[in-house]
């Protein structure tokens, strides 16, 4: 669960769960989810609680549980919820005694041994130095206890990971036993703050620089949730793969600072480029986001699909066969774009940008025009359209040097001179 839905089920407010779960480093307890099996469940202690209170003898609850009569007096007797002279018995608060007395606690081995200490710590920590000592690399932002900053610089680190230093131990140390600890104990020392055997700031150290472990629930989360196996590039008619039909689309975005983007659409036999403006919503930039709210950038799932559709339904039906687009969240609304403007919409596999190939190339010309690293929000679609214009009349060697505009007009003029044909 979320960390929100989480407190709100414990009964706690949200910034109270979020100083627990940042205590605990999002290190799961590791609790084993059932006991052995000669400990009492805690469903027994609730058919124990139930008996109780119907007036049962110990004697009998032992032969419906199938236990030992000494196993149930000395339940009953050491997880009481009371201590007055009627030991009242509830199932559970009795689980909460038993599994105080199951802790085993003890000191980590970090904390005791000053040697692996110091060794785990100098490798985690281990600066980039020349050979005469000297320390090389900036300083680095101070640690705050976040996760790494972006955009800005990261202290130079020959940082070992923790199986790295755990794996080196035995090869270092083969005589001493006492060298000898787990990758996961040194994560641990340093998420869960109260181990406080390492110092956390060494988090930063860590090639993925998080201050907090992500739980499996979470990293077990699908990444492209909205692709689903019917809209897979594999499912796209094979008419799309030789590009002898024009009406087959590639899309895309380019993305500039400040969540500015433009999108891309680029027509696979002709090279025909779209432009799609994509202006930011009213309210961007003058209040605060709101968590879950809706998405002020111009590149939201409902904005994109809108600004989509007024684009693509703008070409004559013939040329609307297919779009096939990277697995950005931004068309997360393909569905409803397929109901509305009868494209099907297909996605490329993951990490696999040559089966977009004409709409990679064409978005590196249009990185002649919109660099990287300015704001794409300041130019007008008046603008965008003229940046289109100057692509789709440039010549292209692909096309045997025609234009694109050129290739799309000479297919429109063989439609129309096919449906005459048949119309006679």
């Amino acid at each position: 669960m979320k960390t929100e839905e989480a407190a709100a089920e414990a009964g706690v407010s949200s910034p109270v769960a979020f100083r627990w779960f940042r205590h605990a480093g999002g290190v799961n307890p590791g609790l084993p989810a059932t006991v052995s099996g000669r400990y009492l469940t805690f469903s027994e202690r609730e058919d124990i609680a139930m008996w109780r209170a119907q007036n049962v003898s110990i004697r009998e609850i032992a032969r419906r549980l199938n236990r030992v009569p000494s196993t149930i007096s000395r339940e009953v007797r050491r997880n009481a919820s009371t201590r007055t002279y009627h030991l009242a018995y509830k199932a559970s608060t009795a689980q909460w005694h038993a599994e105080r007395r199951a802790r085993r606690p003890k000191t980590a081995k970090l904390v005791a041994n000053d040697r692996l200490r110091s060794y785990v710590q100098d490798r985690l920590a281990g600066a980039i130095r020349a050979y005469d000592g000297q320390q090389f690399g900036p300083e680095g932002p101070a640690w705050k206890g976040r996760n790494k900053p972006h955009r800005s610089d990261r202290r130079w680190v020959q940082a070992w990971s923790p199986e790295q230093i755990a794996r080196r131990l035995p090869v270092e140390f083969p005589d001493d036993e006492s060298m000898r600890i787990s990758h996961e104990a040194i994560y641990q020392a340093l998420y869960v703050q109260s181990r406080g055997a390492l110092k956390r700031e060494l988090v930063a150290c860590l090639r993925t620089g998080r201050a907090l472990r992500v739980p499996r629930a979470r990293a077990s989360q699908r990444a492209w949730a909205h692709v689903t196996p019917e809209v897979l590039i594999s499912e796209r008619p094979a008419e799309a793969d030789d590009r002898a039909m024009p009406g087959h689309w590639e899309g895309d975005l380019i993305i500039g600072l400040q969540r500015s983007a433009i999108g891309t659409l680029v027509e696979r036999t002709t090279r025909f480029t779209l432009l799609v403006h994509l202006p930011r919503e009213d309210g961007w930039g003058l209040a605060s986001r709101t968590k879950n709210g809706p998405a002020l950038a111009g590149y939201g799932a409902v904005t994109m699909k809108n600004a989509l559709a007024s684009t693509i339904t703008i070409l004559p039906e013939e040329l609307r066969r297919s779009l096939t687009w990277d697995r950005g969240k931004e068309l997360s609304q393909h569905a409803r774009f397929t109901v509305e403007t009868g494209v099907p919409v297909y996605f490329a596999d993951p990490h696999s940008p040559w089966q977009r190939g004409s709409n990679e190339n064409t978005n590196g010309l249009l990185r002649q025009y919109f660099p990287k690293g300015t704001d794409l929000s300041r130019w007008s679609a008046e603008e965008i359209n003229a940046v289109a214009h100057a692509l789709n009349t440039r010549p292209r060697k692909t096309l045997g040097w025609r234009t694109p505009a050129e290739a799309l007009n000479e297919h429109l003029r063989s439609l129309q001179q096919s449906g005459v044909a048949t119309t006679d």
